[in-house]
């Protein structure tokens, strides 16, 4: 930083202005030049212009040599020219990849992150947590993966759960190489809060709303007392809420989760979900975490080769159980239809561990052309990306299960990468199966295709620095926090 002179207010001696190199250069140049013009006054009229015009042609070229560089090409981006990022390494505005983007990750209070990590042991009524959250959030090394994928890529899976993003996006973000120290440089402003963990612990006990609300109205009251958060009144904040968007929308005090959303320090502050509210403009739908956590640019291209050029001898399958409380349950339909035709492989999740440790899911969606989608607990589901990820072509029953939830992450054209069969056409008795034959093999190819291109953008890179030069989902998704947030200054729609 610059250090002004203090000056010394208890002396009587008059203080001087420092002498400016460039003020004592013009200086000594308009002195020579009336030193050569003092002879014009008594030459021809005619000539005195000419030279007159000469002269003011040469004071204008002193005058021009003698500004400072700052005056003559300002910063384009309104401060400092050496910014610092990431580790304070200085940057040249004029090759820097983040414009005028800049992230600040702001320094919570323990309490809303990492003693909720240490406590992880207490983070689950029935078990710990520990081992789902350990290795970044990536959770345990994947084991009996050998002959299933490449023995080269096994080092790149783990057992990861599905409600660990907070743990990924921060320490991302904190690695990010936009991200500045210095907030008044700033154009977002993330706050590392891990609420879906905070709010977890309290879903299936007999925790008051005031419990299931604690974490998040601590947060707000802090963040609000934050200049930068009054400043924008949280237009350019925003934050990861690693659970779907219903768990922390409580409209009444004996309804599920918290009211985290809904409370008035959150109003204008973008949310990071893996299931968003397709009607809350601030609300943003993020992929659910897979157990592929590539750790470079070879990783994804090579996984893209082995999905490719699999041997699926299966049409269609599907992963999940009956829900025996639902009345006319779709998942029992498709059940059914899967098990009255050998085009069809089950995993039946009723039966075995379905979620995170087990390679059976993994297994069945790399040999199938297709895999079935309905909605899970609520609208969405990780086996979507555990699907695609595999390479397998996901057929859906719902609109909101994938086209209202993941635009930054999907391909806009639905069809170009998914089927979509109403689930009412399936209750009045249509066949899946011919459907699903129906497709002629280059267009089974063509979408195929499509899924694997798509890989990169639904998977969480391991390094925390992310891959060379592929971007995966967390890539996308802050490029499209920071594009959103341009666009709201220009637009000048904020309210």
């Amino acid at each position: 930083m610059l250090s002004l002179p203090i000056p010394n207010h208890a002396s009587s001696e008059p203080q001087k202005k420092p002498k400016n190199p460039a003020l004592l250069e013009r200086k000594n140049s308009l002195n020579s030049l009336n030193s050569v013009l003092q002879p014009i006054h008594h030459a021809h009229p005619r000539t005195c212009l000419l030279l007159t015009i000469l002269s003011l042609q040469i004071l204008l070229v002193f005058t021009l040599r003698s500004l400072p560089l700052s005056l003559s090409l300002p910063n384009p981006l309104g401060r400092q020219a050496n910014i610092h990022v990431g580790n304070s390494t200085p940057v040249d505005p004029t090759q820097d990849p983040c414009g005028s983007d800049r992230i600040f990750v702001y320094q919570l209070p323990a309490a809303f992150n990492s003693e909720i990590l240490a406590n992880c042991d207490d983070l689950n009524p029935w078990s710990s947590r520990c081992d789902a959250l350990a290795n970044d959030g990536f959770g345990r090394s994947a084991t009996g993966l050998a002959g299933i994928v490449p023995e080269g890529l096994v080092p790149a899976w783990y057992w990861t759960d599905q409600f660990v993003s907070e743990i990924v996006f921060h320490n991302r973000l904190l690695k990010h190489k936009c991200r500045v120290l210095e907030p008044e440089s700033a154009t977002a402003f993330y706050i590392p809060f891990y609420a879906g963990l905070a709010v977890g612990k309290h879903l299936w006990s007999n925790s008051s709303a005031r419990e299931r609300d604690r974490h998040c109205e601590m947060m707000l009251g802090w963040v609000q007392d934050q200049p930068y958060y009054k400043r924008s009144n949280g237009w350019d904040h925003f934050l990861t809420m690693g659970r779907i968007t219903w768990d922390f929308r409580r409209s009444k005090d004996h309804d599920w989760g918290s009211r985290c959303i809904y409370m008035s320090g959150m109003r204008n502050i973008t949310r990071l979900l893996i299931e968003r509210n397709p009607w809350d403009y601030f609300d943003v739908g993020v992929p659910y975490p897979t157990g592929f956590h590539p750790r470079s640019d070879s990783d994804v291209i090579e996984w893209q080769r082995f999905v490719r050029e699999r041997n699926r001898a299966s049409l269609f399958s599907f992963a999940g159980a009956t829900r025996g409380a639902v009345r006319n349950d779709f998942r029992g339909l498709l059940l059914r239809q899967c098990n009255e035709t050998d085009t069809c492989t089950v995993v039946n999740c009723a039966k075995s561990r379905c979620s995170n440790g087990t390679s059976a899911i993994l297994e069945t969606f790399l040999g199938s052309e297709f895999c079935l989608q309905p909605r899970g607990d609520s609208f969405t589901r990780r086996s979507i990306f555990d699907c695609m990820l595999a390479g397998s072509i996901p057929v859906f029953f719902w609109r909101r299960t994938a086209y209202y939830q993941y635009e930054w992450f999907l391909p806009d054209k639905w069809e170009s990468y998914s089927v979509f069969i109403d689930r009412n056409a399936v209750k009045n008795g249509t066949s899946i199966k011919d459907v699903l034959e129906s497709y002629s093999k280059e267009e089974v190819r063509k979408m195929r295709e499509k899924v694997i291109d798509n890989i990169p953008k639904i998977v969480y890179a391991r390094p925390q620095e992310g891959l060379e030069t592929i971007k995966d989902a967390f890539d996308v998704a802050i490029e499209g926090v920071l594009r959103r947030f341009r666009e709201q200054e220009e637009g000048g729609f904020k309210w």
